[in-house]
């Protein structure tokens, strides 16, 4: 079950953030779960790395969807944190097993009715362009599709939330197992392995140390 996330996301960059807080976020597995790591830190600060709509065309280029950043419209920008905001609805109510906002729903199946982008063919042997005579809005169609298959298909159980006390981010678990915790083992699994490592290796005789075996004790195991 997700963990209760109920802050506002902060429409403007968050004075507190460091320049890389405000760094794109990719790996979640989807690139409609992608569009919801565009913002950091949902159970405490919420603030927004699409500041601006500039940040939304770097955005759809550094997510792959685009082979440049077109040039986005305050309209757009409003569109894709709604339509993100919407998709995160639906995955949180998925995490936790009960029926999704009907707006949230109407939205995303909205957005996936329209035009998505279309494949170019640039050069024989070459990668495939998607493009569209609207790029942005035909962009937040195809995350929009993404989102339908993702959350109608077999994959929709294993979407999951950090585990880590201090992350919300969301990812598809593609473990064999389905018991994947960290977002990335690289940082937020790696800091609890260490974490864990060091309560292990205090002295016992250390009261700190003995108040972290207990709570390790006591907390529960897995998801």
């Amino acid at each position: 079950m997700a963990r209760a996330i109920v802050q506002p996301v902060t429409p403007l960059s968050d004075p507190a953030a460091e320049p890389a807080e405000l760094e794109f976020r990719f790996g979640a597995g989807r690139p409609c779960l992608d569009l919801v790591l565009t913002v950091g830190e949902r159970w405490r600060r919420s603030f927004e790395r699409l500041r601006e709509p500039a940040d939304l065309g770097r955005w759809l280029s550094d997510a792959g969807l685009l082979a440049t950043a077109p040039p986005a419209s305050p309209g757009d920008l409003a569109d894709a944190r709604s339509l993100r905001e919407a998709i995160f609805g639906v995955a949180r109510s998925t995490m936790d097993g009960v029926r999704p906002d009907r707006a949230d729903v109407a939205l995303v199946n909205a957005w996936a009715a329209r035009p998505d982008l279309f494949p170019r063919l640039v050069r024989i042997g070459g990668p495939v362009r998607r493009d569209s005579q609207e790029p942005v809005p035909a962009a937040l169609s195809t995350l929009a599709r993404d989102a339908v298959e993702l959350f109608g298909g077999a994959l929709a159980g294993r979407i999951r939330e950090c585990g880590a006390p201090d992350c919300s981010s969301v990812f598809l678990d593609r473990s064999r197992a389905g018991r994947r915790r960290w977002c990335s083992m690289a940082a937020c699994g790696n800091r609890a392995k260490v974490a864990a490592y060091r309560r292990r290796s205090a002295p016992l005789s250390d009261p700190a140390a003995r108040a972290g075996h207990a709570a390790a004790a006591r907390a529960p195991r897995g998801r």
